[in-house]
């Protein structure tokens, strides 16, 4: 049989590397086309497979047509995980806009100037981020659900743009894949401000660099069938890795032997709001196509992460008896940093970020100072009817999507605060007219407002004014509980939504 030709963005980052190694070990059945920034790192990085002639190199920018176009010129499947990410992408928000959303743009440029552009496999990255936080008891996520970007998360927007132009870009075989957090060696030595933005009661479903490697390989596969074409899926590796945000703190700080975070940090230096992290009640659906779960005991992954760091890292436990001088003199400095630490933001009085990570200075003021008074929770993880909050997508879900009627459109819609102006349906596929509750008209595929979550995209993020959408949007509403001087706003007060809409 002739070889496959896979073309890959991203392949000097942690996921698109991995997912180059696996596609490496098939190379008797792969070309491999890399796409990389000219740059002496990553040409040092692969500097051994440089003579290998089942890779070909492309040296060049994810925004620049021509390098695109070179590689994805005869090319089987196109794998894109490259662009800006986090933290570089919140300091150069701007960039990230451009970089991002103009390489998806480049890409299906170029799928459609090959011969037979229906031929070609376009596999999109996004990302957990675009759904945003959610803590108990609304944990249990699924495609579909609202998309809700976190303040200040640029890349999230940016992700979210990009991934509207694979689903509309009328190419037949496209996916999006949303990577969460990725489980890697290095890991173990991100000690940043951004730790503390992490709420310690948060959830996530993390997905291991392995399992996400070999899910790059097994997604170019002749056994994934045409049904997995043109969706979204979830990427998690499963049930072990369905873990809070304490439980993470405790097997990372475990594993490097400092004993509890308890004894690290304070509890008020976590934010309570405003990341992003979910257990994907759907995550399995993309391991039945795809089967790329080691399913190895997230201890045990742990541990052997730790033999992959340098030895400086193997001998932290040796600072554990000094734990209360580390707490003091490292732990909360970080916490300290300017401009980015949330004691920082406590102690300047940065109301914009103390009401987005917080909720305000007074709720960061009550949060307890000791871990005694702090409740600690860890959401039932059962998948039970009794266990599970599932949010409701506005239409009938046990339908074949394809048989999907102009009167479901219209329900679904108007559980979004807006209309469905269609006056007939060609597919699911090929966009439509919407209006939305703010009165902005636009036209998108059925399919990229069902299955995968997607709205106005004029009002993206409606800039992060979310107290204002939950009031007019109830499928919004599921997923936000700000209060206004009468109401809560979340899923417990769903119904009475309906009528506050049309008054």
């Amino acid at each position: 049989m002739a070889k496959k030709t896979v073309a890959l963005t991203g392949s000097s980052g942690t996921m698109g590397f991995q997912g180059f190694l696996e596609l490496y070990k098939k190379k008797d059945q792969y070309n491999i086309v890399l796409l990389n920034r000219d740059s002496e790192k990553n040409r040092k990085k692969f500097e051994p497979y440089m003579n290998d002639p089942s890779i070909k190199f492309v040296w060049g920018d994810l925004t620049k047509y021509e390098d695109v176009l070179e590689m994805v010129n005869g090319a089987d499947y196109v794998l894109h995980v490259g662009g800006m990410v986090s933290p570089a992408a919140d300091y150069y928000p701007v960039k990230t806009q451009k970089t991002n959303v103009a390489a998806a743009q480049n890409i299906v440029k170029a799928i459609k100037a090959q011969p037979d552009p229906d031929a070609v496999h376009v596999v999109y990255i996004g990302t957990v981020a675009e759904t945003g936080d959610r803590n108990a008891p609304i944990h249990w996520a699924r495609t579909g659900d609202p998309l809700k970007v976190s303040v200040y998360d640029h890349y999230a927007i940016s992700k979210i743009k990009a991934e509207a132009v694979f689903a509309e870009s009328g190419l037949k075989h496209w996916v999006s894949l949303r990577q969460s957090g990725i489980l890697y060696p290095a890991i173990l030595k991100n000690l940043e401000p951004i730790m503390y933005h992490v709420p310690i009661n948060g959830v996530l479903e993390w997905a291991t660099v392995e399992d996400s490697g070999r899910l790059l390989a097994n997604v170019c596969g002749d056994d994934i069938p045409e049904e997995f074409w043109r969706r979204f899926y979830n990427i998690g590796s499963g049930e072990e890795y369905r873990i809070t945000n304490f439980e993470f703190e405790e097997l990372l700080l475990g594993t490097l032997g400092l004993g509890s975070p308890k004894k690290l940090f304070d509890p008020h230096w976590f934010t309570t709001r405003n990341f992003h992290g979910q257990w994907y009640y759907d995550g399995d659906v993309l391991e039945k196509y795809c089967h790329f779960r080691a399913n190895i005991p997230v201890k045990q992954y742990f541990k052997s992460m730790m033999n992959k760091v340098e030895s400086f890292y193997k001998l932290a436990f040796l600072a554990k008896p000094f734990a209360p001088i580390l707490k003091k003199l490292w732990m909360q400095k970080i916490a300290e940093t300017p401009e980015y630490g949330t004691l920082w933001w406590a102690k300047n009085n940065v109301d914009v970020r103390m009401k987005a990570y917080y909720g305000s200075m007074e709720e960061y003021n009550a949060l307890p100072r000791t871990w005694d008074k702090f409740d600690i929770i860890i959401p039932s993880k059962k998948k039970t009817a009794s266990d599970v909050l599932l949010l409701d997508h506005g239409y009938d879900e046990t339908k074949p999507f394809d048989s999907l009627t102009l009167e479901d459109l219209q329900k679904a819609a108007e559980f979004r605060g807006g209309k469905c102006l269609a006056t007939e349906i060609v597919d699911m596929y090929t966009p439509v007219k919407w209006v939305s509750a703010r009165g902005n008209e636009f036209e998108m595929s059925p399919n990229l407002v069902l299955r995968g979550g997607h709205w106005c995209p004029e009002e993206l993020p409606w800039p992060w004014d979310y107290d204002t959408e939950a009031r007019i949007n109830p499928f919004f509403a599921q997923v936000w509980d700000r209060k206004d001087e009468n109401n809560v706003y979340g899923p417990e007060i769903f119904d009475n939504f309906k009528e506050k809409v049309t008054q």
